[in-house]
């Protein structure tokens, strides 16, 4: 298994990087209006179980990458990671669209922008698992070319994708998500760099 398990961990350090986006979901504590605190409480106690699950798919790839692991387990733990990170972003997207726009200059167009970046990357990361998906498992070589490919574009989705979500939690927006406890704890959980 030498032939995939370099293109493995190359997977698995593009894809830690995908886990900042949603550990972008924090800010500093400082006192603001109850109405934002409401909101921020909304958002944050709604998007921490998808930063969660988003970890956990994280912590899954991880794992199997670091192993030997045949191309059809490796496919099938990717396949299913993929899935449910697809599953919490457009889960987040819903919770920030649900909280409405926070109560802020510019809130609306802060909460469509991030909504709508949401969204994108739910579906970038369905395309990664219909990509995961065709691969062929039975030949090695193709399978870690393949998976070369995912990295690459894994690499350039946990780079970009994120200025919307720091647009929204920018001032007192960020202070008030800063004073949640699901916040703080979201932006606690591991994130794996390699």
């Amino acid at each position: 298994m030498e032939g995939t398990n370099p293109v493995n961990k190359k997977l698995a350090a593009a894809l830690s990087g995908g886990a900042v986006l949603v550990l972008a979901l924090s800010g500093c504590s400082d006192d603001g209006d109850k109405k934002l605190d409401d909101w921020a409480k909304k958002v944050c106690d709604s998007v921490q179980p998808q930063s969660k699950k988003i970890a956990d798919a994280n912590a899954a790839i991880q794992k199997e990458t670091s192993d030997n692991s045949a191309p059809a387990d490796v496919q099938k733990t990717d396949s299913k990671a993929f899935q449910d990170m697809s599953d919490a972003y457009k889960a987040m997207g819903a919770s920030v669209k649900g909280a409405g726009a926070p109560p802020v200059d510019g809130g609306q167009k802060k909460t469509d922008d991030a909504v709508k970046e949401l969204n994108a990357i739910s579906k970038s990361y369905e395309g990664l698992k219909k990509q995961v998906d065709d691969l062929d498992t039975k030949d090695q070589a193709d399978f870690a070319d393949g998976l070369k490919n995912i990295a690459g574009e894994l690499d350039k989705l946990s780079k970009s994708g994120n200025e919307a979500l720091e647009k929204l939690q920018e001032g007192e927006v960020g202070k008030a998500m800063g004073k949640q406890d699901s916040c703080k704890s979201a932006s606690a959980a591991p994130s794996a760099k390699s």
